[in-house]
């Protein structure tokens, strides 16, 4: 069992852009020492709900402040910039860190920064494909160049290559987020484990694990290299802990949907669709319901009810839903402490 903390840099009401980034940094330094295996770092752009941009730039500051721990972008948004500057941004992480680098990629959302970064709606639409495939080249050979709809370019050498690192893996770890059939299929395709979120609950997790490894399968991959691969998928998820199981929802349900009213409310369609917005008490509860929310014992059930209905021992846990840092120290501490011991028994 692997378990990671995911970090948000989430802006809660009454509180500064600077507030959260240094939670987020510190969840990092905290986590290390309590001796979880790795660090998640979300991405977005103009809204509360999460103030850091760059998850590949917060990711390359918390591996130099680190030694051990795994730090992993979740995501970086792939259609909001060129997979040929990720790439090299990935490599030189990959390599600098000692491979302790993962670099998560996804397809983010309709959202107004398609229009900021001029990557346009047809870069979210249809263009994630091609995207990841350069993405994919530019990681694994010496020298790429490109002939698609969206990206074309005279063959040039990769510098930094991924492969200079020495002793260690030819490429950095790459994890897809998936959140539709047709993303599984992609990831399956492609090789790559997945990243699931955490409004997710345990049988839709289990469905999306068993069409990937079905898809892997018609894409010629054989049931040890399925298997080898499937023990990268990342499950995201919510972690409170208290010495009452009440009294940990009762802290998520008293800060987060204020977050998230005012996080979600401000997301931007670049196209002016329709947006359906989940009612924010109840996403919290929901949220409580599927996760490691309650005592350390509960918790710890709760993993591994999820690890033995999905097949995933990777998780990605969101530790500053209480707003405060001070809280958010504790809670990782406790799950360090209190949780992963009682986890030894599984396998990672």
């Amino acid at each position: 069992m692997r378990v990671g903390t995911f970090v948000l840099a989430a802006q809660f009401p009454g509180q500064g852009q600077g507030e959260a980034l240094h939670r987020a940094v510190r969840t990092a330094e905290v986590a290390e020492e309590a001796g979880l295996d790795a660090v998640w770092l979300a991405e977005h752009h103009f809204v509360p709900y999460g103030v850091c941009p760059s998850a590949v730039t917060l990711a390359a500051l918390l591996l130099g402040r680190t030694r051990r721990l795994r730090v992993g972008t979740a995501v970086s948004v792939l259609p909001t910039v060129h997979p040929v500057a990720l790439g090299e941004q990935a490599a030189l992480l990959h390599i600098a860190s000692g491979g302790r680098f993962t670099l998560g990629v996804g397809r983010g959302g309709p959202w107004v920064d398609l229009e900021v970064f001029g990557a346009g709606l047809e870069a979210y639409e249809r263009g994630f494909p091609e995207a990841l495939d350069l993405l994919l080249r530019w990681l694994t050979e010496s020298r790429v160049g490109a002939d698609g709809e969206r990206f074309s370019f005279r063959e040039v050498p990769v510098v930094p290559r991924s492969g200079e690192l020495l002793g260690g893996s030819p490429a950095p770890e790459v994890v897809v987020a998936c959140t539709s059939p047709k993303t599984v299929r992609l990831a399956a395709e492609r090789g790559l484990p997945m990243l699931l979120g955490m409004h997710c609950g345990d049988e839709e997790k289990a469905e999306a694990v068993a069409a990937w490894a079905r898809w892997a399968r018609e894409a010629g991959r054989d049931p040890d290299e399925v298997a080898r691969i499937g023990a990268g998928h990342v499950s995201a998820g919510v972690v409170q802990l208290a010495d009452r199981g009440a009294e940990a929802a009762e802290t998520l349900v008293k800060a987060m949907p204020g977050w998230l009213r005012q996080g979600l409310d401000a997301h931007v369609t670049v196209d002016g669709r329709h947006r359906v917005m989940r009612d924010p008490v109840a996403y919290t509860e929901l949220l409580c319901s599927l996760h490691p929310v309650g005592t350390p014992a509960q918790a710890a059930d709760r993993l591994a009810a999820t690890a033995e209905r999905t097949g995933i021992r990777r998780f990605a846990l969101l530790a500053e839903g209480s707003g405060d840092l001070a809280g958010t120290e504790e809670n990782l501490r406790r799950l360090g402490a209190e949780v992963l011991p009682r986890l030894d028994g599984m396998a990672g």
